[in-house]
């Protein structure tokens, strides 16, 4: 048995900082505990790379509440917040084999490092920029500093950030000598983090940990053999989760009744949303939403066949001629319904997402290719897309809705037949990186975008390349295949930093520009570019590319946050959520191909080419609900709603997908990722919804 928590110690940047909204709900929940508790109420520590001056700005700043003590600057001093004082005891002992001056000299040699500004400088945290640094460059650097006989920490996080301490400066450390100076166990300790920087905290034996679900692979792989709860939800939503989960606290605040007007936010936001799009719901647009929710699961239910979830409808829709694969359990499809409706308790729906994972998995090749579909008529799988292509993402997508499906169900039956399927689609993945710089190379027109003349190093895949290493190396873990969970970790960090520095383009990056880098005279860019070719680049705004690339972490809260500037000043969400690509191509662009005017889908504002997808639209609520902005979010969400009741013949037809200049619903009727989609929105922005008899 656990003790009980007397103790909280908390990162704040990137864990309690990040969702406003999240962080105004942990202050109310730590209130609402303080109150109850008492004299009894567990401590709380924040503990933060931040110096301590930059750390009393943010708490001005932020909507946290009170701690009992600081540690800052990476474990570097230690402050009594009720006393107001610095703990002076703690400074001596960071003496010992310290020599801040030789320091700077040894890290000022190294001609890739930059010293950071003096605001993040203290006498005992030296602080340098070092970009994508390998494990080998970070060698050298202890070697060099230890050839100075000096003893120091060398803390590296966020692909970035290099901090030179004193040897026993970390925040672990720090809060382990915190613990025996005020007599708490570990084993009556909780912490929480997202980078690398955190994981000292978690390798105090005996402590209970807390991942955010926007954690850096770095925390994942430094804590993997350890017994932490990882959150499914990001930033403060996942602390508030984790305490639930260790007891702490015994629900989480509700914040329905704060107005959380846009001044709160980055000043970035008001010069491209007004403030009326923050008003918070009426009741009957709460209405339409939860009829919407209901009428999505309907919908979802039509889709349902014993081999899985069907694109469509089959009985609602006619299908000949090229429409006849919809007769298909399709594996993007199928995985997207399958993560979008693991909220739903409906044993039909249930009994389904089983049979799509087990029809997906079980024709997997020897050599690990994922099919694009099962036939529902014949049990034939189809390895292709149009034109007889290799569907790349298919696997991606299976490998990312194997790991939430038993993060969800706990089948660990299933996990352990079908691991070995799962390792060689990853396999089969990594050798579409045929030169070995951690991208995948795609085949024109390889992926869902199936007549879209797209190719080489396109940014939807290689986001989707990111997670489901990540989701492997977690899948590895909790097999217990340490070697295997290392290998995807360390890879999932590598691809993050290649995503980062080829398709956001900056006049501020250090990078060699060779011949294959010529997006880079694009200047700065306000997004990630849609794709890098050896010869050229398409600058182009892949919607849906950068909101995976939020969601999935690849794109920092900074950069998430002006992606979503253009986006919404550009209006991607115009007439309806949400256009997957700005701007469309046009006849007589060197993107254009002849081939876009087969069936009439890609003409611009058609289809892949600009059109407005309701799927999309869903994970674009679940993007803006990530930035912190609640009421803007359910404001998109009732508007997708919309979209979804218009319908061709009838109401709540929940379209393929919509035009994207007229607003007038497209393709099949009652598509299954349409109508998942507005259920896994649903349920991101935590409304309410009836189970009971679903």
């Amino acid at each position: 048995m656990k003790k009980a928590a007397r103790l909280f110690s908390s990162d704040l940047d990137g864990t309690l900082i990040g969702k406003p909204d999240a962080t105004v709900s942990f202050k109310r929940s730590w209130e609402g505990l303080r109150r109850k508790k008492g004299s009894a109420a567990p401590l709380l520590v924040y503990n933060s790379g931040r110096l301590l001056s930059h750390t009393f700005e943010l708490l001005k700043q932020s909507d946290l509440p009170d701690p009992d003590y600081l540690i800052c600057g990476v474990g570097t001093l230690i402050y009594d917040f009720r006393k107001r004082e610095l703990i002076k005891r703690f400074a001596e002992t960071l003496n010992t084999g310290w020599d801040l001056k030789t320091v700077r000299a040894c890290l000022d040699s190294f001609p890739d490092t930059e010293e950071q500004p003096p605001k993040y400088q203290n006498d005992f945290k030296s602080s340098w920029y070092i970009h994508d640094a390998t494990p080998e460059r970070l060698q050298e650097i202890k070697d060099a500093l230890r050839g100075l006989g000096l003893s120091v920490n060398v803390v590296y996080s966020s692909s970035r950030d290099l901090d030179i301490l004193p040897q026993y400066a970390n925040k672990g450390n720090a809060l382990a000598w915190l613990l025996k100076r005020i007599e708490i166990e570990a084993e009556e300790v909780i912490v929480a983090g997202d980078t690398g920087n955190d994981s000292s905290m978690f390798t105090i034996r005996g402590v209970r940990g807390i991942i955010v679900e926007n954690a850096q692979p770095e925390l994942f792989l430094a804590t993997m053999e350890l017994p932490t709860y990882t959150a499914g939800r990001p930033f403060a939503d996942g602390v508030l989760d984790g305490l639930l989960h260790y007891e702490l606290i015994e629900e989480i605040a509700d914040i329905s009744d704060i107005e959380l007007v846009h001044s709160q936010f980055d000043p970035r936001f008001h010069s491209v949303v007004n403030s009326d799009a923050f008003k918070s719901l009426s009741e009957s647009q709460h209405g339409l939403i939860n009829e919407a929710y209901q009428e999505a699961v309907n919908a979802l239910k039509r889709c349902i066949t014993p081999k899985g979830f069907s694109a469509c409808s089959l009985d609602d829709n006619i299908l000949d001629a090229t429409d006849s694969n919809y007769k298909s359990i399709w594996a993007r499809d199928g995985a997207i319904v399958v993560m979008n409706s693991l909220s739903l308790k409906d044993p039909d729906i249930q009994r389904c997402q089983h049979a799509t994972m087990e029809t997906l998995l079980s024709h997997i090749t020897p050599r690990g290719q994922v099919p694009s579909n099962v036939s529902i008529d014949t049990g034939e799988p189809d390895y292709s897309g149009i034109g007889g292509i290799a569907s790349i993402d298919s696997g991606l997508w299976l490998v990312i809705a194997f790991y939430h499906f038993i993060r969800e169900t706990r089948d660990y039956q299933f996990l352990r037949s079908w691991a070995g399927e799962i390792k060689n689609a990853m396999n089969w993945l990594e050798a579409q990186d045929s030169n070995n710089d951690s991208l995948l190379e795609i085949p024109e027109a390889g992926d869902w975008m199936d007549l879209f003349g797209r190719s080489y190093n396109i940014l939807y895949d290689e986001v989707l390349w990111y997670n489901a290493n990540l989701c492997h190396g977690r899948i590895a873990e909790l097999l217990g295949d340490f070697d295997t969970a290392g290998q995807r970790l360390r890879m999932a960090q590598q691809i993050k930093e290649t995503i980062n520095r080829k398709f956001w383009p900056s006049i501020h990056s250090d990078a060699i520009k060779a011949f294959s880098d010529q997006q880079f005279s694009m200047g700065d860019t306000s997004y990630l570019l849609a794709e890098i070719t050896p010869f050229g680049f398409d600058w182009r705004c892949d919607v849906y590319g950068n909101i995976l690339a939020a969601l999935f972490n690849v794109l920092s809260a900074e950069r998430a946050k002006i992606a979503f500037q253009f986006m919404w000043g550009v209006g991607v969400n115009e007439p309806a959520p949400v256009a997957n690509l700005y701007p469309p191509v046009n006849a007589g662009d060197p993107a254009w191909r002849t081939y876009y005017t087969v069936n009439l889908l890609n003409l611009p504002h058609h289809y892949h080419n600009g059109g407005i997808w309701p799927f999309i639209g869903a994970y674009w609520v679940m993007f803006i609900s990530r930035l912190g902005l609640r009421d803007l979010a359910q404001q998109e969400l009732f508007r997708l709603a919309l979209v979804n009741h218009e319908g061709i013949e009838h109401e709540w037809e929940f379209n393929e997908w919509v035009h994207g200049r007229t607003g007038r619903p497209m393709g099949k009727r009652y598509q299954a990722w349409s109508a998942a989609g507005f259920i896994g929105a649903y349920y991101a922005l935590q409304l309410e919804a009836d189970n009971s008899e679903q």
